[in-house]
């Protein structure tokens, strides 16, 4: 599991993406607002796996919770589902920015934890897949770098219009998306 300020700065980054999709999508709205909106709302569900868990007893001994760690509320199907359903609802209904933006902060989750060796449950809620590239805590820096990188270069192409960060836009990341017009 990524540390609870990787979740919080990749759940920021996560909303930055999001906010930037839906302005992309002219769904924003008067001054900004569903922008904003899925700017918080990505916030809020880059930690929402873990919270979702519903807690209902903390002890000395660890935390106990009504649904097991990294179970249905991890599962990668669900949070890609809504993503993408929310975003082909965004141009009818602006008011879909709010889960919008909650799901690309879960997934940002789930990217986050995917390279720990306890995995992420992407396909089946029962079978979780990991990188098992370090431990718990080790590396955030590189997760939260590179969901930053990725915030930062969208924004840049969307509300700013420029081909920004050169070295990065050599990679076409921007231009492979399905959310580019």
């Amino acid at each position: 599991m990524a540390s609870k300020e990787a979740h919080q700065s990749t759940g920021w980054a996560a909303g930055l993406i999001a906010a930037a999709i839906v302005s992309q999508a002219s769904a924003s709205g008067p001054l900004h607002v569903w922008s904003i909106l899925a700017f918080l709302m990505g916030y809020a569900g880059g930690g929402a796996p873990d919270w979702l868990e519903l807690s209902w007893w903390s002890s000395g001994r660890g935390r106990h919770s009504w649904i097991s760690h990294r179970t249905v509320t991890h599962w990668g199907i669900a949070w890609i589902a809504l993503l993408v359903t929310s975003y082909y609802k965004l141009r009818h209904s602006p008011v879909m920015a709010l889960p919008f933006g909650f799901a690309a902060g879960g997934i940002m989750h789930l990217l986050a934890d995917w390279p720990n060796p306890l995995g992420v449950p992407w396909l089946w809620v029962s079978k979780r897949h990991s990188l098992n590239w370090w431990k718990s805590g080790r590396a955030d820096w590189i997760i939260m770098g590179a969901a930053w990188m990725v915030a930062l270069v969208m924004a840049d192409r969307v509300w700013f219009h420029s081909t920004g960060i050169h070295a990065i836009e050599k990679l076409d990341v921007i231009r492979l998306s399905p959310f580019r017009r």
